[in-house]
């Protein structure tokens, strides 16, 4: 089983970082899995839906050759892991623009209006591992969770065919859950690497 981790953290000290290590961890704790990691923040990777985005997206124009590169990348893994600082009820901005920019209709789903939608990624597996600054509490009270699960689970993941693996929030906000999240991180690993 092959796993793409997609994170998008500038600081690479990061909890968000340290998360991905324990994730990788757990996946190499488990024999016949590999991974490959991607860090949106320090890829180069211009997540702007510009010009050649909308053309691809109207059906004309050429496919953009970075845009080619990312779904190889993910063609290429049995499993998308996710792996983000929560910002504003949701993932960085650069990884939404990864998104935006390669998930396009032909290649994550077909949905011409006159025929049943075609969903494509059907055989690539989900992870979400969202990392908050609030306790559980208030990412419930606040409705965060269901946020995170509406916009990403749902609304990506679902949309394009995506069997969930699931969606988990490291909420590392003391000593206690910073531990707490780090060996969650690792079990998460090894969920992926088993699913």
């Amino acid at each position: 089983m092959h796993i793409l981790i997609v994170t998008a953290h500038p600081d690479p000290a990061s909890y968000t970082h340290g998360a991905v290590a324990r994730l990788v961890d757990g996946l190499d704790s488990l024999p016949g899995t590999t991974h490959e990691v991607l860090n949106l923040a320090s890829s180069g990777f211009d997540p702007r839906f510009a010009g050649p985005d909308n053309d691809l997206f109207h059906g004309r124009g050429q496919m953009p050759v970075d845009i080619r590169e990312e779904q190889r990348r993910i063609d290429r893994a049995d499993a998308l892991v996710l792996v983000f600082p929560v910002y504003w009820w949701s993932m960085p901005a650069v990884m939404k623009g990864w998104i935006d920019r390669v998930f396009i209709q032909g290649w994550a789903f077909i949905d011409d209006g006159e025929k049943e939608m075609k969903r494509l990624l059907v055989h690539l597996k989900g992870q979400v591992v969202a990392i908050g600054g609030a306790d559980y509490d208030t990412y419930q009270r606040r409705g965060y969770f269901d946020a995170l699960n509406a916009q990403i689970v749902q609304g990506i993941f679902g949309y394009c065919g995506m069997p969930v693996i699931g969606l988990d929030l490291l909420l590392p906000v003391d000593r206690t859950g910073v531990e707490d999240g780090l060996q969650r991180a690792f079990d998460i690993g090894r969920r992926v690497a088993g699913a």
